[in-house]
C-alpha cells in the first residue's frame, strides 16, 4: 500500500512537471490581472466609537429608594426578572429605524449610497455599519466608508443620534418615575382649572356663604382624605411593578387604602348618626341651601391638595433624576483612520494565483486519466461515443 501511495504521487509530480511552464505562466498572468482588478476596488476605511452602558442595578431597591417612606415598609419584596440588560436595550435602539433614517438624513446616505427607496438605503447602512455589545458594559460602534473622515463623523454621529433618542425615552427608574409624575400632574393642573372655574360660577351664582367650624372641618377632612388615597394609590401602582399581586406589604398598603375609603364614605355620606363620627359633621347633613356651595369648595380644595401633593413629589423625581449619573457616556470618539481596513488586495492576489494554479494541476491531471482511459479497449469504444454526442452539441469538438 506504502509503495502505491508513493507510485501515485510520484506520477502527480512527474504530470505537474511536464506542464511546469504552463503552470508558471498561468499562475502569473492571473495573479497580475487580478492584482489589476483589484486596484480598482476603492479602499475603505473603519471607525470605531465606544460608548459604556449603565451597569444593571437592583430594580426593586432603586424603586424603593424613590418611594420614601414606603421604603421602610417594603425589604422583602419578590425579586422579579426577565428585564433586559442595558446593553441589549442600546444595541436595539442603535438598529431601531429612527436612529437610521436620522443617520441618512444627516449624511445624505440616499445620494451615496445610490438608492432610491428609503427601504434600501437603511440596508446598505446595516451592511456598512457593526454593532457589538463586549465585555465590561461596552458597547463598539464601527463603521465602514470609502472617506476615513465620514467614517469617523458617522461612528460620532451614531452617538449623537443615541443621544438624542435616550434623552425622550424613560430608560431609567427615576426617568420613569418623573414621566409618571409629569403625566399625573399636567392631568391635575386640568382638573384644577376645572374646579376653581366650575368654583366662581358657584359664587356668582349663590353668593359667598360662610360655612360653619363644623362644615369647613367636615370638607378640609374630606379633602386630606382623598388626596391620601389618591397619594397612596400611586405608590401602590409603582409598588406593583415590581412585586406581585399577592405579596405582603402590598396587600397591607390596599387594606390601608380601603380603610382611607370607609372613613371617606362616612365623611361624605354617612349611613345614620350613629354610624357617624363625632369629629366632623356629615357632608349629607349640611343645609341645602349651601350644598352646591360646599360641594364646589370641597371639588376645589381636593384638588388643591392633590396638586401640591403630586407637584412635590414631581419636583423630588426631577431632582433624583438630575443626581443619577450620566445614561450614555462616551469612552473612545471615532477619529479618522490613517490606515485602510479593506479590501484585502495582497490576499485577494495570492487566492487568484492559487486557484489558477490549482486548476492547471487539475486540468492536467484529468487529461492524463483521459488518455490512459482511451488506451484501454472497452472504453475506447465508449470514449469515442461521448466524444461524439459532446461534438454534436456543440460542448466538444
Amino acid at each position: 500500500m506504502v509503495q502505491g501511495s508513493e507510485a501515485a504521487f510520484l506520477k502527480i509530480v512527474v504530470i505537474v512537471a511536464r506542464v511546469r511552464r504552463r503552470l508558471v505562466l498561468t499562475v502569473f498572468l492571473t495573479m497580475l490581472v487580478s492584482a489589476g482588478l483589484v486596484m480598482l476596488i476603492p479602499v475603505t476605511y473603519t471607525a470605531t466609537s465606544v460608548i459604556l452602558a449603565p451597569q444593571p442595578s437592583s430594580t426593586a431597591s432603586a424603586l424603593l429608594s424613590q418611594l420614601g417612606s414606603l421604603a421602610s415598609l417594603a425589604p422583602d419584596l419578590m425579586e422579579g426578572g426577565g428585564s433586559k440588560t442595558p446593553e441589549e436595550t442600546f444595541l436595539g435602539i442603535l438598529s431601531s429605524r429612527t436612529i437610521g433614517d436620522k443617520m441618512i438624513e444627516r449624511f445624505g446616505l440616499q445620494q451615496l449610497y445610490r438608492r432610491k427607496r428609503m427601504v434600501d438605503t437603511r440596508k446598505a447602512l446595516a451592511m456598512h455599519t457593526h454593532v457589538e455589545a463586549t465585555k465590561g458594559y461596552l458597547i463598539r460602534i464601527s463603521v465602514e466608508d470609502k472617506s476615513a473622515t465620514r467614517a469617523a463623523d458617522m461612528a460620532n454621529g451614531y452617538v449623537d443620534a443615541l443621544y438624542t433618542v435616550t434623552q425622550r425615552l424613560a430608560l431609567t427608574q427615576a426617568s420613569q418615575r418623573r414621566v409618571f409624575l409629569e403625566q399625573q400632574v399636567n392631568a391635575e393642573r386640568d382638573a384644577l382649572s376645572k374646579a376653581e372655574l366650575a368654583f366662581r360660577r358657584t359664587q356668582e351664582a349663590t353668593g359667598v356663604i360662610q360655612l360653619t367650624a363644623q362644615a369647613e372641618l367636615t370638607l378640609r377632612t374630606i379633602a386630606q382624605l382623598r388626596t391620601e388615597i389618591v397619594s397612596r394609590e400611586l405608590q401602590l401602582q409603582q409598588l406593583k411593578s415590581i412585586a406581585t399581586e399577592h405579596n405582603e406589604k402590598v396587600s397591607e398598603m390596599e387594606t390601608g387604602i380601603a380603610a382611607l375609603h370607609e372613613q371617606l364614605n362616612k365623611a361624605e355620606k354617612g349611613a345614620n348618626d350613629a354610624q357617624t363620627s363625632d369629629y366632623f359633621l356629615v357632608a349629607g347633613k349640611v343645609p341645602a341651601a349651601g350644598l352646591e356651595y360646599i360641594r364646589t369648595t370641597r371639588d376645589m380644595r381636593y384638588h388643591e391638595a392633590l396638586f401640591e401633593a403630586l407637584s412635590k413629589q414631581y419636583e423630588m423625581a426631577r431632582m433624583d433624576e438630575a443626581k443619577a449619573p450620566p445614561l450614555l457616556q462616551v469612552v473612545d470618539r471615532a477619529i479618522p483612520l490613517d490606515k485602510k481596513t479593506g479590501p484585502p488586495r495582497t490576499l485577494l492576489v495570492l487566492l487568484s494565483g492559487l486557484f489558477a494554479g490549482v486548476f492547471v494541476i487539475g486540468w492536467a491531471l484529468a487529461k492524463e486519466a483521459w488518455a490512459k482511459a482511451r488506451l484501454v479497449p472497452a472504453n475506447a469504444e465508449q470514449l469515442d461515443i461521448l466524444r461524439g454526442m459532446l461534438g454534436r452539441e456543440g460542448i466538444l469538438k
